[in-house]
């Protein structure tokens, strides 16, 4: 006797098909799925241009083929002006050493009025590859116009002065 019935058996490939093609979502996607193919790249060929990089060859990108489950996207791409700050109590309303999500510092930590805690970004002209999380505040005079990453000690801060870069927004 057959367990499960031809409409039965239909509806569950339908189902698998559908998340199998239709999904947007990677935490659904399996790595490795021969059936879907993400290819984030888009947005690096919209600033390639203005950044002036060499592209990969589609062999050695990180950008081709499936894209692992973990890997960050990239949302936004915009121009800032990124500053520094240190743990100093001139600098701070309370503890220096505590951000203001409650975070203990630590090297890669953002001060960002304009984005959640939270939110990792790259500023891949200053610092490579290296992502940075924004767990402070600034300034509310700083609406979304600049940043400012944390450094151990106050002369890194002042040597790094104040620049402008490109930042990418991720999401994990």
């Amino acid at each position: 006797m057959n367990i499960i019935s031809k409409t039965n058996k239909i509806g569950l490939i339908t189902v698998a098909l559908f998340f199998a093609f239709f999904s947007f979502l990677p935490s659904v996607l399996v790595e490795g799925s021969p059936s879907v193919i993400i290819n984030d790249s888009f947005s690096d060929n919209l600033e390639q241009e203005s950044l002036n990089q060499e592209k990969e060859p589609y062999y050695a990108s990180n950008n081709t083929f499936l894209s692992p489950i973990n890997r960050p996207f990239l949302i936004q791409i915009r121009k800032i002006f990124v500053t520094a700050y240190s743990s100093t109590p001139d600098q701070t309303e309370g503890d220096p050493f505590i951000t203001a999500s409650g975070a203990r510092v630590y090297d890669g930590v953002l001060a960002a009025n304009f984005l959640p805690f939270g939110t990792k970004v790259k500023l891949p002209e200053l610092f490579g590859d290296k992502i940075f999380i924004v767990e402070d505040r600034m300034n509310a005079r700083f609406k979304d116009t600049r940043i400012d990453i944390w450094f151990p000690d106050r002369s890194s801060a002042k040597e790094f002065g104040i620049q402008e870069t490109t930042m990418e927004i991720l999401d994990y």
